[in-house]
């Protein structure tokens, strides 16, 4: 069965928002763990607009699942990692001003330095993972690159959806079969919903993760965190 990954981000910006430590990230990860959530996602950034490098290894002790650090391999960002030592490691191309993620990496261009992040992860026992768009030139050279997985950036597959689900699906699908093909795990990541995650699931069965953090934190507002992340988990029941 694919794992549901919550990233707790907007927990985090809820709290930041005010002050103080309402809410508490490390108390929703913890209930998010308990509900059901088979992960735990959080994404630093060099500005701590949201979870901060202190959350991060606050919250390490009380993962009882899988822990998943997403970010830009810079140095502080790596020396985190290397520090909270995660599950995995999801590198994502972001700029520092970038309000959410919004690409995944060239691969071909960035091989040299992604093989050497890759590699010191995973002297350390880390999984890793590549943010990737569906062009088969960055799968192949995501492979080059020693990682153990992609996630596919679905934006481009959620903004499609409603007007054409198997057209928004299929190159998805390909790139997945691509990846499968190559030996990658697949992960897949960003703007996936209630409405949208089911459809992908079911034309890409073989899927490892998805991380989902602001539909499902969104949701959890009107339905309640518990109700949501059974909800999402019945929409990667085989």
């Amino acid at each position: 069965m694919t794992k549901l990954s919550v990233n707790i981000n907007k927990i985090a910006t809820i709290r930041n928002a005010r002050g103080g430590n309402i809410p508490n990230v490390v108390n929703a990860a913890i209930n998010c763990q308990l509900f059901g959530a088979d992960g735990i996602t959080v994404h630093p950034r060099p500005d701590e607009r949201h979870i901060r490098y202190r959350d991060v290894i606050e919250i390490r002790p009380i993962i009882k699942t899988e822990f998943n650090i997403e970010g830009n391999p810079t140095d502080s960002f790596i020396n985190l990692v290397l520090s909270v030592k995660p599950d995995q490691v999801t590198l994502v191309p972001d700029r520092h001003d970038a309000l959410t993620s919004n690409a995944g990496w060239d691969t071909l261009r960035n091989r040299g330095f992604l093989t050497d992040v890759v590699n010191t992860f995973k002297k350390e026992g880390i999984r890793t993972s590549l943010f990737v768009d569906t062009d088969p030139v960055n799968i192949e050279n995501a492979v080059i690159t020693g990682t153990d997985r992609i996630e596919l950036y679905t934006e481009p597959y959620a903004s499609g959806f409603s007007g054409n689900a198997a057209e928004a699906a299929k190159p998805f699908v390909l790139a997945a079969e691509l990846a499968k093909q190559a030996g990658l795990g697949v992960n897949a990541g960003h703007d996936l919903n209630l409405d949208n995650l089911s459809y992908l699931h079911k034309n890409i069965p073989w899927l490892m993760e998805v991380s989902i953090g602001h539909a499902l934190i969104s949701d959890a507002l009107y339905l309640g965190l518990e109700k949501t992340i059974r909800m999402y988990k019945r929409q990667l029941e085989d």
